[in-house]
């Protein structure tokens, strides 16, 4: 069973397993493959997110000791002060858990949980075009295509190429 919960600080080790693998590939991250895993915790944990891990809980009695963490994510403000409405996200998934539904299920719990946090509105400022399962599960679930940035990201296999910007109201 999938659960999704905020991150504590006893999840960092697992959270960056996870950063590590998905950005290791360099076809839909800008972070740098060899990013020291300090640096990208702090990032990924900085005290403006709300920080969330999803945990398969098979087998759990309780508590999070028999929990693994197969994706997190972050909401934020996307613009502080008179934008601070409109909230950000990213989303990573552990390339075990790819096909089971676990961005899915993130997704869907990130915009109640950005509504409960009181966002009117969700914005994605970079998501890069040739990540086409990322473009198709943000459409299902109501994102909208609203710009597209000409060879923004320097993929890893692909060379340059195109970054959407994605927007739905909450």
């Amino acid at each position: 069973m999938t659960k999704i919960r905020k991150a504590e600080a006893s999840d960092r080790n697992a959270v960056w397993e996870i950063i590590r693998d998905v950005i290791t590939g360099g076809d839909t991250y800008v972070f740098d493959p060899e990013i020291p895993r300090d640096e990208m915790l702090e990032y990924w944990f900085s005290p403006e997110k709300h920080v969330y891990v999803a945990t398969d809980t098979k087998g759990s009695a309780g508590g999070h000791a028999n929990e693994a963490i197969l994706g997190t994510f972050w909401l934020k403000p996307n613009q502080p002060g008179l934008g601070d409405h409109v909230c950000n996200a990213a989303y990573m998934v552990s390339p075990a858990a790819h096909g089971k539904g676990i961005g899915r299920q993130m997704a869907e719990f990130s915009l109640e949980e950005a509504r409960r946090l009181g966002f009117t509105a969700m914005q994605f400022n970079f998501v890069v075009a040739s990540n086409t399962a990322a473009v198709r599960l943000w459409q299902s679930v109501g994102m909208e295509i609203i710009g597209t940035i000409p060879n923004a990201f320097r993929h890893k296999t692909l060379g340059p190429t195109d970054a959407y910007i994605m927007y739905r109201e909450l």
